[in-house]
């Protein structure tokens, strides 16, 4: 990689734009950069490694990269024309800005741009590759093929970092190697390692707590079978499956003997239950034998008792099944007498209604009378009709008289309406017209009134916005002078305290402790403050007070603007006239419009009493007409109903007779008829009942003598209803059934002989046979317990087997994984010098280091000092990344850290040139042609240093640059080529010389 050109706009010190031609510069193979303290040489370097990563070095991050010498309107830029791989490259970032707004006052904030272009050799042009932050990013990475932290460390030699590595423990050492080597791959090693074994230890514990769970479950359902205690161990530790597979074992054994002794005591106890309860069996047959046998002796002496009352019973019944021969004729008799009863009856009634004169008539001539007026009653029809047709006619003559009284009622009120039709119709037009009229004058008021408001609204904003912009102006003016003044406080008290900065710096000096500044250990005439210094705490009030000063009269000129935008608007809409007169205007305005909108209000409703106008107009001719023509076809109507009404008046007189009207005739009629026909048909009933009835007392009695009763009464007092009958057959059939009963019972041989025997003992067997069964159940529950265990046993021993299987291979990984992870941890007993994995890579990269450091480190000290790499372990810490140096006049090996300034610098110095050759090659071998060495020089004297040129001098044998950064007076005498920065009040600037 080669640096070509830099060009830098308002960043850091830089408030203008600057160029630096690193071409002219590596010309002469060694260049120098050099200026005052604070002028900005690191910001030079800082620009590289922007322009090519986006950012600056991690020490410097977070802070504003924006030059605050720089003008508002230039915006910060980074451009670098660099070399690599071949490739001319160009390089271009701007970061994000705060910028001024192109319209008013205030700042508008602009995202960050990059741009990557590539030179075309044959074309002789630049043409544009990427603007994408993160693909210009990666290409520039992919071709440097460094991060920015190798970077940094190989291009950028930072020689503090590199003294602070040689004096560093192994750690330090540790992580700055692991970032420019990129060893997180080994790390992640480590860890991965690491996690594995917590994760199998961590499934190990949790198989083994399964398991001690399950022999915890073995101990509860084994109970007190086993006196051993179960093995004190805790998950995790080794032999813990054996111990609880053996207890298990001999708790399975113990379990399946208790198992065995239960099972025989169960069946000596059901042995002797069965025959407790065939004794209980015969004890419980006999006695019940007994019990039956004197049961139906005390029966029988009830049946004895009741012999006489049966003996009654069967005699009743013999006479009621006589008596059972005369009931149809009993039942039959009865029948007819009421038939009789209601015949004769109902003829009393049918003849109570008829005249006097057929009060003694027969069933033949009452007949033949309701004939005849049935006849007459035959002929009344048509005068019924004609009578009901005479009621319709007058009903429809008065409903004409009704119609026409309404529709001359019609007509006057139509008549009356219409003649005043005209008058109301014009009244209600002029009405209308003048609505319209005032409305429109309303809607052309509104559309000026609208604008006169706007304007009466702006003239009164201009008017409060004329002197809020004289305020404004004022307070800016002053906000400016204050802002000025602090500014020139700020910077004077700035430069104050540069040009008393060495006493600053003095203050911080220890006699034997490298100078920050030139690394010199000695400091025989430190600066002294003088009277009214000025230090850091004073230089950084007034930048605050500037700042603060700055940001008010930044935002007192953006309210100034904010009132001037709002006074020229209000100025363009309300023009020059004045306040008073556009206010007397618009309530002019507000007057008319209100009396037309008051007049226009009537518009709705005169428009619709016109339409309701016409409406009723309408309706009122349609109504007269209506009425004339139905006065005329109802007067036609009328003389028709007076010719009908006349015949039949002539007819109905003739057919009424003495009658008021010809229904009555009719009702009476039919009454008569009724009548009548009731009475004959009631005496013919009667008649044939009474002659029923003396049949069936001739039947009656010659049955009652037949069935052997004197008289037909004697034969109805035998016999008995269907209820009467069915007791007295229940009690026969009752006391039949409970002597034939008895009898059998008292004639077995059984019950017989068991009568004969003494009395049973039925509740000593009954307590023999309940003990035997208690004793049986408790030996089955004891067998059940048991056989519970047994089978809890196996079961929890067969998942504790299958457990120790399952964790077999587990335990096993578990080892394999614990002992790889402890040795890449270096915590094994197997890591002699407890050094971990990555610290193994990156002490071969340090011995690389080492190595490469050891052939100019010689030159340097002319052959006395060699770099070695040691894995020596540190007091009781971890070995691998020691660092020592060997002295050739002495012959001895001693730290680093005892080291003089003027030999840590050239030492760091050798250390830093090495590794940037091992982290090239690392990186794929891009080849460095730039590289830069910040500081250090000043701790050198005068042979050493010549030494030290030689070398770095030595490097533009293989056509490198060096640049070296320093404020040593004595290096611009030896080094011709020099890039000096300027600091000013307004920023600083770069000088670039060449030659002698």
């Amino acid at each position: 990689m080669r640096l070509h050109r830099l060009h830098i706009t308002a960043f850091g010190p830089f408030g203008g734009a600057q160029e630096v031609d690193f071409d002219d510069l590596s010309a002469a193979g060694l260049f120098l950069l050099h200026g005052p303290t604070g002028a900005g040489k690191t910001s030079v370097l800082d620009a590289v490694c922007f322009a090519l990563y986006g950012s600056v070095p991690g020490a410097r991050q977070g802070g504003s990269l924006r030059s605050d010498h720089a003008l508002s309107g230039t915006r910060t830029e980074v451009s670098l024309e660099l070399t690599v791989a071949g490739r001319r490259l160009e390089v271009t970032r701007q970061p994000p800005w705060e910028r001024p707004k192109k319209r008013g006052t205030g700042t508008t904030k602009e995202k960050a741009q990059s741009w990557l272009r590539e030179y075309d050799a044959p074309a002789g042009s630049w043409k544009d590759l990427s603007r994408s932050h993160q693909e210009i990013g990666e290409e520039i990475t992919q071709l440097l093929g460094m991060s920015r932290e190798q970077f940094c460390q190989v291009v950028l030699l930072p020689q503090g970092d590199f003294a602070r590595f040689l004096r560093a423990d192994a750690e330090a050492r540790g992580r700055l190697l692991g970032r420019l080597f990129d060893t997180s791959r080994f790390a992640a090693v480590e860890q991965r390692l690491a996690e594995r074994r917590r994760a199998t230890e961590t499934q190990v514990r949790s198989t083994d707590a399964e398991l001690l769970a399950d022999a915890h479950r073995m101990q509860q359902a084994a109970g007190d079978l086993v006196e051993l205690p179960l093995p004190d161990l805790t998950p995790g530790e080794p032999g813990l499956a054996e111990a609880v597979l053996v207890w298990a074992a001999i708790a399975r054994s113990t379990a399946r003997e208790r198992f065995t002794i239960a099972h025989c005591a169960q069946a000596a106890g059901e042995s002797a239950q069965a025959a407790a309860d065939r004794v209980l069996e015969d004890v419980r047959e006999v006695a019940r034998l007994q019990e039956r046998f004197a049961e139906a002796r005390e029966r029988a002496a009830r049946l004895e008792e009741r012999s006489g009352s049966h003996r009654e019973a069967l005699a009743r019944m013999e006479r009621a099944r006589k008596a059972e021969a005369v009931a149809p004729a009993l039942g039959l008799r009865e029948a007819t007498e009421a038939e009789h009863r209601r015949a004769a009856d109902a003829e009393a009634r049918a003849r109570a209604l008829l005249p006097e004169a057929f009060t003694e008539a027969g069933a033949t001539e009452l007949a033949g009378a309701a004939r005849k007026a049935a006849e007459e009653l035959g002929g009344l029809e048509s005068a019924r009709r004609g009578e009901h047709r005479l009621a319709e006619l007058a009903t429809e003559s008065h409903e004409l008289d009704r119609q026409e009284r309404a529709d001359e009622d019609v007509l006057q009120d139509a008549e009356h309406w219409l003649s005043e039709w005209e008058a109301h119709r014009t009244g209600l037009q002029t009405r209308i017209d003048v609505a319209q009229e005032a409305a429109t004058r309303a809607e052309q008021l509104s559309v000026q009134r609208d604008p006169a408001r706007s304007r009466l609204a702006a003239a009164r904003l201009r008017d409060q916005l004329a002197g809020d912009t004289d305020e404004a102006h004022a307070r800016v003016l002053a906000a400016r002078e204050r802002a000025t003044e602090a500014r020139a406080h700020w910077l004077d008290l700035k430069e104050q305290r540069l040009k008393g900065i060495a006493a600053e710096l003095a203050a911080g000096l220890v006699d034997g402790e490298a100078c920050t500044v030139c690394g010199a250990t000695e400091h025989p005439v430190p600066a002294r403050k003088v009277e009214g210094h000025v230090d850091r705490r004073a230089e950084e009030a007034a930048l605050a007070a500037y700042q603060r000063a700055d940001e008010q009269r930044t935002e007192e000129e953006r309210r100034l603007g904010v009132v001037r935008e709002a006074l020229a608007a209000a100025t363009a809409e309300a023009g020059d006239t004045p306040t008073g007169r556009l206010a007397e205007q618009a309530e002019e305005l507000e007057r008319r419009h209100a009396e037309a909108r008051g007049a226009a209000s009537g518009l709705h409703a005169a428009g619709e009493a016109l339409r309701q106008a016409e409406q009723e107009h309408r309706r009122r001719l349609t109504a007269h007409q209506e009425a004339a023509v139905r006065g005329a076809s109802r007067t036609a109507r009328k003389d028709a109903l007076a010719r009908e009404t006349a015949a039949l008046e002539e007819e109905l007189t003739q057919a009424r007779g003495s009658a008021g009207s010809v229904a009555e005739r009719a009702a009476q009629l039919e009454r008569r008829v009724s009548a009548l026909t009731e009475a004959a048909d009631t005496a013919r009933v009667a008649a044939d009942t009474a002659q029923r009835l003396k049949d069936a007392d001739a039947r009656l009695a010659d049955a009652a003598f037949r069935a052997g009763f004197d008289t037909p009464q004697a034969a109805a007092a035998a016999l008995l209803d269907d209820a009467a009958h069915r007791d007295l057959q229940r009690r026969i059939d009752a006391w039949q059934q409970e002597e034939a009963t008895v009898r059998a019972v008292l004639a077995e041989a059984g019950t017989a002989s068991a009568a004969q025997q003494p009395p049973a003992d039925l509740r000593a067997a009954e307590q023999t046979a309940a003990a035997a069964g208690r004793r049986v159940r408790e030996a089955a529950s004891s067998r059940d317990d048991a056989a519970r265990r047994c089978t809890e046993l196996d079961r929890l021993t067969h998942r504790a087997a299958v457990s120790v299987r399952r964790l077999a291979p587990l335990r096993e990984e578990y080892d394999r994984v614990a002992r790889l992870a402890t040795l890449a941890a270096g915590t094994s007993a197997d890591n002699e010098r407890r050094m971990r994995l990555e610290s193994y890579v990156l002490a071969a990269r340090l011995e690389q280091v080492a190595a490469a450091a050891t052939a100019r480190l010689q030159r340097m000290s002319a052959g006395r000092y060699t770099l070695v790499h040691s894995d020596d372990r540190a007091g009781r810490g971890r070995s691998g990344l020691g660092l020592h140096v060997v002295d050739a006049w002495t012959g001895r090996e001693r730290d680093t850290a005892t080291l003089s300034g003027g030999e840590t610098f050239f030492a760091s110095l050798a250390l830093a040139l090495g590794l940037a050759d091992v982290v090239t090659d690392e990186a794929g071998g891009v080849r460095l042609d730039t590289l830069f060495i910040d500081e250090g020089f000043g701790s050198l004297d005068d042979q050493t240093l010549d030494e030290v040129l030689d070398v770095l001098d030595s490097l533009r044998e293989r056509d490198r640059s060096v640049g070296i950064v320093s404020h040593v007076a004595d290096l611009r005498r030896r080094i011709h080529a020099q890039l000096e920065i300027v600091k000013g009040r307004s920023g600083s600037v770069v000088r670039q010389r060449m030659g002698g």
